[in-house]
């Protein structure tokens, strides 16, 4: 796997790169958010590992500036936790978001997920159609419209509406979401959840309705409501 790693601290990219180097993956360094997107229009790479906090560009521009020409997954690193930061990097479409301090173990073991679930998902998807009332979801175009209303999901939220569909009617933990959507064991914080799950229902209009709460547990897609 090729890791693009953009930070502007030194130690930060040798921590990174030391535990890349032991999964023998290849790692590409970017010291801002100018020189990552530089790289990204000449380079191809598996993911991107974006810190928010640096000089010039920060890591929010610099996504934004990258999904005008890739969806390469990208994770990003913070050391701030806050909704509002989590929320608008998750509306940019990065995949994952992780604060400092971090554990480089837990980090590429993130990092291996995104990987395996980006390169899967396609072959998961069939060229089903899935239409309930003004919900029409295409699966092998990956398209979603709302009253014949195109909406534009992250790649995040429209893995998550597909396991939805998926798994229509059934109860689902938040577990067993964080465990297949995002492809890794979960951690006990379910705000990532929450967070895509709050995007998603605002995407969904009127058919929010149709992701009900299940309290002290988790959530189903309802097709019956």
């Amino acid at each position: 796997m090729k890791i693009l790693v953009v930070d502007d601290e030194f130690r930060i990219r040798e921590l990174i790169k030391k535990y890349a180097a032991l999964e023998n993956h290849e790692v590409l360094e970017a010291s801002g958010g100018f020189e990552a997107v530089e790289i990204l229009r000449n380079e191809k790479v598996d993911i991107v590992i974006m810190d928010v906090m640096m000089p010039e560009l920060d890591g929010f521009s610099a996504v934004g500036e990258i999904r005008k020409f890739s969806d390469v997954p990208v994770l990003m690193l913070s050391a701030r936790g806050e909704q509002y930061d989590r929320i608008h990097g998750f509306e940019l479409g990065i995949d994952d978001y992780v604060v400092k301090p971090f554990s480089p173990k837990e980090l590429m073991m993130r990092i291996s997920a995104i990987y395996k679930r980006y390169n899967h998902r396609t072959s998961a998807e069939s060229g089903e159609i899935f239409e309930h009332e003004g919900l029409k979801v295409d699966f092998a175009a990956r398209l979603v419209y709302v009253d014949g209303k195109r909406v534009d999901l992250s790649p995040k939220e429209y893995d998550l509406l597909f396991y939805f569909i998926q798994n229509k009617d059934l109860a689902l933990s938040r577990e067993k979401l964080i465990r297949e959507v995002w492809g890794y064991d979960f951690y006990g914080d379910d705000r990532t959840l929450d967070t895509h799950i709050k995007l998603l229902r605002k995407h969904l209009g009127e058919y929010s309705k149709m992701i009900v709460t299940l309290r002290s547990m988790g959530y189903r897609f309802e097709t019956k409501i």
